[in-house]
């Protein structure tokens, strides 16, 4: 994607929201006749009550019985970071450097879209996609760590993630365009736009992204003879820059067809390119100290990935209060493409090494049709839910591998590590839930969601095919207690799944290196986890305060085993294998300590047991680790605010080893330089601290390994709003304010989201 062509592309697309900004600066917001209203959020009723406005001081509405949600919008870099950024800052989620995304330690996270799943968060392709939307095109994020009856098992079947997009219905119409630019070529800009007449309400936003980022890294690794105990070892020493583009689009429309229909309709497109240069540098020792192999290995990559999601929804309201019925079809897709070009220089050739030039491309494609339906009938006593939904989720893995011919460059394709496997999973589901009062002060919510999953593998290559089919009956069930006005308890139960993925099912093995490949386990079967949860929300003085302890259980882990296929060469596959527990306490503390000084801190003691894999003895490791982040902001004068985010991250542990912990902080100044126009400096990973460090330990295997990212990155940027932005309490529509609520960054949500499928 050449820079030329994505600047035209921004031009083309900002070109509608510009035009629509010169006609609402100059036309006063029209009536609203049978306006379209907000979709109602999920588990209304009974509950807790969600409060309609958006009012910052209104932070008890923030957590609903079965989840906790954070206004992003209150952070004042939204308008140049990703939701990656963002995620980082929501309270024990934790991003990496590639995009893997953790809740509370664990890895088995589900990300949905508007309580959706989406193609484009599956798999590969989510590092791709968290690291190019925009911050600003989010208007809440919601946590759910013990997911209810009416939400799924796919992409983890743990604990959910809701990333709920803005959706405007302010009458009128109004926008916002945000650029920054960066060191190196840097630059990202967005825009959104909304307007809402009569019955009818449209929405929508571009964005385009240029990035570049290097990182370095070192490996040092022991082979064990667990005979002799002999010792051969090696070093893998790296660096990579990195060039990314991305640009996107999303809109949506919303139509009220009378008093009790609303139809609705949703696109979006994104489209992310990069090329990157890297360089290796190996070099390994037998068990006697000879050298086995010393070599330099040159890359040049080529990545392309594009995602798409089209979606229509009904909502109808029956014949009785409160009756509504809700009908939503979704497909979405994601196809990537990584080219990759290896020069191998070897002063040592290895055993079993490759030829000196190579070529590999694989190509992967994701495919998600989705089609539930929501009742919700309230009653005297409480709230009946009942749902369906249909899927079917098709993956294709295709791997090329080619020899080139030194002389002429001719390449011949090699089929020992040359693959197609494709995989087309088919999931049948029904759900009910029952929430009601049990006295004045005590709430109830009980449910069970019966899944029936079928699973059709096909290893092209090789001419074999597999089915394999499963089903399962998942309870949760969640209890309140309201022991004042703004003090309550809530008691929460869930049973889960977590079904393999399409990698982790793929028996090829792929080469990724001449010293590290990897394959899946076709006879994977799901993860179940047990976990409860007992919460304080409460209010001490003006800071709201929730406080959280929380257990779990996980057996028939999917771990990654390695182990040695050869002298030098390490196969990381994947097992059911061991089980682990953990728990610990969770704290949100927000509120202002002074009129121009706010503070939202949160952290998480947990304990962490698992069995370790690879060891003879059957030994369990476990670690205690506290996480933390804290957000401080700072109203110097009405135009002029410092926001400062502190980042820390606890030890975690995996299979073979353990993560040591990481600490991050980023800077933040706005500047008001008139009621639409605002000045935003941004500087990220203010001590340059951005490493991952990865231990591994077992009888066969020892392994160090350290990867540092480029660190600090100032930019420098302008956010500009434009329409009927002073209705509804002031609102802007970039979003960025101040005050308590929470979690650190973030105040109350706007909006909700609907049963999950």
């Amino acid at each position: 994607m050449s820079r030329h062509r994505s600047s035209a592309l921004l031009f083309a697309l900002l070109a509608p929201v510009c035009a629509l900004a010169q006609e609402t600066a100059v036309r006063p917001a029209e009536p609203v006749t049978g306006a379209v209203t907000p979709t109602a959020p999920a588990l209304q009723g009974a509950e807790v009550p969600v409060a309609s406005t958006v009012a910052v001081t209104a932070a008890r509405s923030s957590n609903r019985i079965d989840r906790q949600a954070y206004d992003v919008k209150s952070d004042a870099a939204s308008t140049n970071d990703t939701v990656a950024d963002t995620l980082n800052k929501v309270p024990s989620v934790a991003v990496d450097a590639d995009g893997n995304v953790t809740l509370r330690g664990r890895s088995n996270v589900q990300i949905l879209v508007d309580g959706k799943p989406s193609a484009m968060m599956q798999g590969e392709n989510r590092a791709a996609a968290l690291g190019a939307i925009p911050a600003a095109d989010l208007d809440s994020v919601e946590v759910i760590n013990n997911p209810g009856a009416q939400f799924g098992n796919e992409g983890g079947g743990g604990p959910i993630i809701n990333l709920v997009m803005r959706r405007e219905r302010t009458p009128g119409g109004f926008g916002a365009v945000n650029a920054n630019v960066g060191p190196e070529g840097r630059a990202n800009a967005s825009s959104f736009g909304s307007y809402t007449t009569g019955r009818m309400s449209v929405q929508g936003g571009v964005y385009v992204r240029r990035d570049t980022r290097g990182s370095d890294g070192e490996t040092n690794r022991d082979r064990i003879d667990p005979l002799t105990g002999a010792v051969a070892s090696s070093t893998q020493r790296s660096s990579s820059e990195t060039d990314t583009e991305a640009v996107g689009m999303n809109s949506s429309l919303t139509y009220n067809l009378g008093d009790k229909d609303v139809l609705s309709a949703k696109a979006s497109f994104s489209a992310n390119g990069s090329d990157g240069q890297s360089q290796e540098r190996y070099r390994g020792l037998n068990a006697d100290g000879s050298i086995d192999g010393d070599y330099l290995r040159s890359s040049v990559r080529d990545n392309d990935n594009r995602s798409y999601s089209l979606s229509g929804g009904l909502d109808h309201k029956g014949a009785r209060p409160g009756e509504i019925l809700k009908l939503d079809l979704r497909l979405s897709g994601n196809k990537g493409e990584a080219d990759t070009r290896f020069a191998s220089d070897y002063t040592v050739r290895p055993a079993n090494s490759t030829a000196p030039r190579t070529h590999q491309n694989n190509l992967t494609e994701t495919r998600v049709i989705d089609f539930t339906g929501d009742y919700e009938l309230p009653g005297e006593k409480g709230v009946f839910k009942a749902g369906y939904k249909v899927a079917q989720n098709s993956n294709v893995f295709d791997t090329r591998f080619f020899n080139v011919d030194e002389a002429t460059l001719a390449e011949s394709l090699s089929n020992q590590r040359t693959n197609r496997f494709e995989l087309d999973e088919t999931t049948v589901a029904l759900y009910g839930t029952y929430q009601l009062r049990l006295a004045e002060k005590w709430g109830l919510l009980g449910g069970l969601r019966t899944e029936y999953t079928d699973l059709d593998l096909n290893q092209v290559t090789t001419n074999v095919k597999a089915n394999n089919h499963y089903f399962d009956a998942i309870p949760s069930a969640f209890l309140t207690y309201d022991l004042s006005d703004d003090t309550a308890l809530r008691l929460s139960y869930a049973h889960r799944i977590r079904r393999p993925g399409a990698g982790d099912l793929n028996p090829f093995v792929v080469y990724r290196d001449e010293t590290n490949v990897s394959s899946g386990n076709p006879d994977l079967m799901p993860t179940k986890t047990d976990s409860i949860e007992l919460g304080l929300e409460t209010k001490l003085g003006k800071v709201e305060t929730n406080v959280r302890l929380y257990a779990r259980r996980d057996s028939d882990l999917i771990q990654e085993r390695r182990t040695f296929i050869s002298d030098t060469v390490l196969l990381t596959t994947r097992e059911n294998a061991g089980s682990s527990n953990s728990g610990g306490m969770e704290f949100t503390f927000s509120g202002r300590v002074t009129p121009s000084l706010t503070v939202n801190a949160s952290g998480n003691l947990g304990y962490s047991e698992q069995s370790v894999l690879g060891n003879s003895q059957d030994d369990k490791r476990s670690a205690t680790s506290l996480s933390g982040r804290a957000r401080v902001s700072y109203q110097i004068n009405p135009t002029n605010s410092l926001q400062l985010v502190l980042n820390a991250q606890g030890k975690t542990l995996f299979g073979e080893g353990y993560r040591q912990p990481t600490r991050s902080a980023d800077l933040s100044y706005r500047r008001n330089l008139s009621q639409a126009l605002s000045l935003v400096v941004n500087v990220n990973d203010v001590f340059d601290s951005q490493k991952t460090e990865s231990i591994t330990e077992t009888d066969r295997l020892r392994e160090y390994s350290i990867r540092r990212q480029e660190g600090r990155l100032v930019y420098v940027g302008l956010s500009y709003r434009f329409g009927s932005f002073g209705g509804a309490g002031g609102r802007r529509p970039d979003g960025p304010r101040g005050g308590p609520g929470g979690g650190p960054g973030f105040g109350p949500p706007g909006g909700g989201m609907g049963p999950g499928g």
